[in-house]
């Protein structure tokens, strides 16, 4: 028995598309799901979530947002949450966070979207989340569109060929040129390990920007700007991690879904 998380940015809140959105979705039948830019979701007293929830066969926990747009993550039964809890300003966009019980212990399960237009301020989201979640106590798992680069790839010739608005957002500010990666260093500092890395997956993944989803802000030969993390115990039960291409993917969103596999299972009743 296996555990299967997945992490969607599903662009401005799906609109026409989420019906392709949520196939893609209920085709992989997450156990967890983290779910950003969920523009209008919190109208209606989140009515659009319970809808997508729903369809899912899912239960949905929403985090409004103040100044961006909210997030959520959803549990599929026989998952049960403990706990709730959100974390706002002065994140630009929110943070959901569940507590959930496993066959090995508590997992906290996060779902982020972290600054997109300042490093710096990435950075500092990146320390206020580790704080909240505090991965190097026990299992952690940290989803979502991160915007940010990671620091095990060489990024100069990429960034060099983004037009100079969007590369801003990517570079040292007092250091031209030089990739920005100290969000995610944050991450790996608190206890926090790429899944991509821990299951032994190969290549350069790309999770943004599709072929047909628009995303002009992101590199032409494509980023890898939405991430899986786990604290250590949870990386060493990660079995398999990978962008989800192809087929309604490449239009459905401007950000391909990841999905990775844990080796966890939901407690026996």
């Amino acid at each position: 028995m296996a555990l299967t998380v997945m992490t969607y940015n599903i662009r401005n809140g799906g609109g026409s598309r989420l019906d392709d959105i949520l196939g893609i979705v209920d085709a992989h039948r997450p156990d967890l799901l983290a779910l950003q830019e969920l523009r209008g979701w919190d109208n209606g007293r989140g009515r659009r979530l319970a809808q997508a929830a729903a369809a899912l066969g899912m239960t949905g926990h929403l985090a409004r947002a103040t100044l961006g747009m909210p997030v959520a993550v959803l549990v599929r039964p026989p998952g049960r949450v403990r706990r709730h809890r959100v974390v706002g300003l002065p994140l630009h966009h929110a943070a959901s966070i569940v507590e959930v019980d496993t066959d090995r212990g508590p997992l906290t399960v996060t779902s982020a979207h972290l600054n997109p237009f300042s490093a710096s301020r990435r950075r500092h989201e990146a320390a206020r989340l580790a704080r909240e979640t505090s991965p190097a106590t026990g299992m952690a798992l940290l989803m979502g569109d991160l915007n940010a680069l990671a620091p095990d790839t060489d990024h100069t010739a990429r960034l060099a060929a983004m037009p100079s608005l969007y590369r801003a957002r990517h570079v040292r500010r007092h250091v031209p040129g030089t990739a920005d990666t100290r969000a995610i260093e944050t991450l790996h500092a608190a206890g926090y390990r790429d899944l991509w890395t821990a299951a032994g997956s190969h290549g350069r993944p790309r999770t943004a920007p599709t072929t047909r989803g628009g995303g002009r802000e992101f590199a032409a030969d494509g980023m890898r700007i939405d991430y899986i993390l786990g604290s250590d115990p949870l990386a060493a039960l990660c079995t398999h991690c990978e962008p989800l291409t192809g087929g309604p993917s490449e239009s459905a969103s401007d950000h391909y879904p990841v999905l990775a596999t844990l080796d966890l299972s939901w407690p026996v009743p």
